[in-house]
């Protein structure tokens, strides 16, 4: 790559007294205000969801919020596209205050991008699952299918995308070579998959992916496929894997039994392609570990430690509010993390010499892994955990012991949500608001979940600039002549040489002539001491060598 990530220059600058005002578009906040546009219509499909009250499925109009900056001149900006949490149900609904595209860290992390310079778009997706059943057959068969038809949808997002780039003119102003997909909570269930699931055959990997609950094998099925065997003058099942293909749903066919075929998945721009550039997860798992490849885009990730309903290294999903299994053997962060290292998905900022606070204190965290995969081999770069406080071991007003976090980004109006919960639920005043901080005992206010996205922005947007490209060689070079600093000048005996922008590999000093006088090989270091008594008085020239540049500059020793 080219082009670096400068995130971590901002934080040295202000110890090393350099300009404040220098701005690098896609790392800093270069606009004051943002565009939204609101509730854009994407794609349609069928939803289940009415099926939750006893009504026939029905079509449903997927829109997005699009954050643009404002008065902004350029026209091919790179995107982000954000999936919200919620467990495939409604806010409240689900037991949560969260769970739509307006819950107030999208909101916030699309402006944040949006003042950067990005487009950032806030989509909604299909919901509908069965998570109160009492089989786990069925709990499991119906949260695959919901994630299969988010994964659906967030490819017709993309799609729509490039559609208008190439029918709309661009109405968007867009560069849809450089899309990012990101998803928080059940949005991150949406973005891992959608990047590793990739073959028809990871559908149906067995038992993990059939019902089995009856006692005889051959009448075992799997609980997702994308075409029934069954013959008909349409194409019966979920879809295909990018959901591009028309399909029904069988008449007098269990568990729905219609009775009449129905539809089943509609495509939306299906010409387009819905590749990505990268993708990151707030929280979340991934279905399956076979899904996992060495064919995969950069990936980054964050994660709770002790998150206690989607394990951070492997477990099981659950249903937050009975505890009840939903799938075994999921695969965490982590493990995804270290298989896109060991694989080189992420080697696009993995070897691009990042050296800012949060990398080394990420990896230095990362590097203490207690777990069988971990052999001191390999730096987990791409991982961000955060080791959050143990819960209070004081029960609620209500007795209820609070439980570790998962989602400490997220925050809500209080009683607003207690008055929604007290309306679905029948509860008594104070009961929603003390329910909801059992796991997030920050989220009554902005300040703490703001701190942990500032953390979230300073760890993944340098990588999505080297990943993106966005900086260019010229930009970069400027930026590491800019912040590499040769002091003091004129010197005497000794000078101190830093480089923030750029790992130094070696130092070589020559005189005006051109012959060299004095080297040293320093291996990856931001600072190093050069001793110049043997020099004699004069002009000189000091070449601060890294991986992918060099930099020359003028001294006098005296």
């Amino acid at each position: 790559m080219k082009t670096h990530l400068l995130k971590y220059i901002a934080i040295f600058l202000i110890f090393i007294g350099l300009n404040a005002n220098a701005q690098t578009r896609y790392i800093d906040n270069m606009f004051d205000s943002v565009t939204v546009t609101s509730n854009v219509p994407y794609a349609s499909n069928v939803t289940i969801l009415p099926l939750l009250q006893g009504l026939p499925p029905v079509m449903d109009t997927l829109v997005c919020d699009i954050y643009e900056p404002k008065n902004d001149t350029l026209t091919d900006r790179p995107v982000i596209v954000l999936i919200h949490t919620g467990s495939f149900l409604p806010p409240v609904l689900n037991g949560q205050a969260t769970g739509s595209k307006n819950d107030n860290s999208i909101v916030e992390n699309c402006m944040r991008w949006a003042k950067k310079g990005y487009v950032a778009v806030a989509m909604t997706y299909r919901q509908g699952w069965n998570p109160t059943s009492p089989s786990q057959a069925v709990r499991t068969a119906t949260i695959l299918q919901a994630a299969y038809r988010g994964i659906h949808d967030t490819k017709a997002m993309v799609r729509y995308l490039r559609k208008t780039v190439a029918e709309d003119g661009n109405t968007y102003g867009i560069d849809d070579s450089k899309i990012v997909l990101g998803g928080q909570g059940t949005g991150a269930y949406l973005s891992m998959g959608y990047i590793t699931l990739d073959t028809v055959s990871e559908l149906f990997i067995y038992p993990k992916f059939w019902d089995t609950s009856d006692p005889d094998p051959s009448n075992h099925v799997p609980l997702i496929s994308p075409q029934f065997p069954i013959p008909g003058p349409v194409t019966y099942g979920y879809g295909n894997l990018d959901g591009t293909d028309t399909t029904y749903y069988p008449a007098n066919f269990p568990p729905f039994n219609f009775p009449a075929d129905v539809l089943w998945n509609f495509p939306n721009n299906p010409s387009y392609s819905n590749d990505v550039s990268m993708a990151f997860n707030l929280g979340g798992t991934l279905a399956d570990l076979d899904w996992l490849d060495g064919n995969q885009v950069p990936h980054v990730s964050f994660h709770c430690e002790n998150d206690p309903f989607a394990a951070i290294d492997e477990g099981v999903i659950i249903v937050p509010t009975t505890g009840d299994i939903v799938i075994p053997d999921v695969i965490g962060s982590r493990v995804a993390n270290h298989y896109n290292t060991l694989w080189g998905n992420n080697n696009a900022f993995n070897q691009a010499g990042l050296n800012d606070t949060l990398t080394h204190m990420a990896n230095s965290y990362n590097s203490n892994w207690n777990h069988p995969l971990n052999d001191g081999s390999l730096v987990y770069d791409g991982l961000y955990v955060f080791d959050t406080p143990d819960p209070d071991t004081v029960p609620n007003a209500f007795g209820e012991m609070p439980y570790h976090e998962s989602s400490p980004w997220d925050w809500w109006d209080l009683a607003t949500y207690d008055m929604m919960f007290a309306a679905v639920n029948g509860a008594p005043a104070g009961y929603g608001a003390a329910n909801s901080l059992l796991g997030s005992p920050n989220s009554g206010s902005d300040s703490i979940p703001m701190l942990y996205l500032d953390t979230i922005h300073g760890y993944l947007n340098p990588r999505m600039y080297e990943v993106l490209g966005l900086g260019g060689s010229t930009d970069f070079n400027e930026v590491i002549e800019t912040t590499t600093h040769i002091y003091p000048n004129p010197a005497k005996n000794n000078i101190n040489i830093v480089s923030y922008a750029e790992l130094i590999n070696s130092v070589e000093v020559y005189n005006l002539s051109g012959q060299k006088v004095l080297s040293k090989k320093v291996n990856n270091g931001t600072t190093t001491k050069l001793n110049t008594s043997g020099l004699s008085k004069g002009v000189y020239i000091v070449d601060v060598k890294s991986r992918i540049s060099s930099v020359k500059k003028k001294i006098i020793i005296e």
